[in-house]
């Protein structure tokens, strides 16, 4: 990131201490120390303040870490897109071992249950490392999901995200529920059909 170095050396070319920015901007010198070691960003008041004691713009202080952060969203978006799929497949194949080593290839119902879920589980944990990364960038709806895969601001205030962060704890619950008893239904039945 180049911020830190940006305010670094206006600072030095001022000759100025990290104490005397400090009191010029009404932030300690530890705050301006992790500015420059990249610890921290300033906020929008602090970069207004630096811009006008540099005599420079917001964008002159920023421009560099504006791309590091667009090539960190990039690859943070390919990550998750990675992970999605991958983890899709896995937990289908560990589905499709579960079924087909009862069913046709003979391997046995526990050794079968124990290799699917094994599967599966590492499927479950790629896709929930998904939802993770979802929520630390606060996305939950899919038009969310593609602005933030763009770069692009993330509208938070349309009534679809609105409507889709009401409630969070209550859906996943009754999601799980239902899934449970799908899961059950589904398991009951090839019990009968195959056990």
């Amino acid at each position: 990131m180049e911020l830190g170095s940006q305010i670094k050396r206006h600072r030095t070319e001022r000759g100025l201490s990290q104490d005397d920015l400090a009191a010029k901007i009404y932030v300690s010198r530890q705050t301006v120390s992790s500015w420059e070691n990249d610890k921290t960003y300033p906020d929008v008041e602090s970069l207004l303040l630096l811009s006008v004691l540099f005599d420079v713009t917001v964008d002159e202080l920023i421009k560099g870490d504006v791309e590091a952060m667009k090539e960190a969203i990039s690859n943070d978006y390919k990550k998750m897109a990675a992970l999605a799929s991958g983890g899709l497949v896995i937990a289908i194949v560990g589905a499709v071992a579960a079924v087909g080593g009862i069913g046709w290839w003979d391997w046995g119902i526990v050794p079968s249950v124990i290799i699917g879920l094994l599967v599966w589980g590492i499927g479950m944990a790629m896709l929930v490392r998904v939802e993770r990364m979802k929520k630390e960038h606060d996305l939950v709806t899919y038009r969310e999901l593609v602005a933030y895969s763009k770069g692009e601001p993330i509208d938070r205030n349309n009534p679809k995200s609105q409507r889709a962060r009401q409630h969070r704890i209550l859906k996943g619950v009754a999601l799980t529920l239902v899934a449970a008893a799908v899961g059950a239904v589904i398991g009951y039945f090839g019990y009968m059909f195959l056990g």
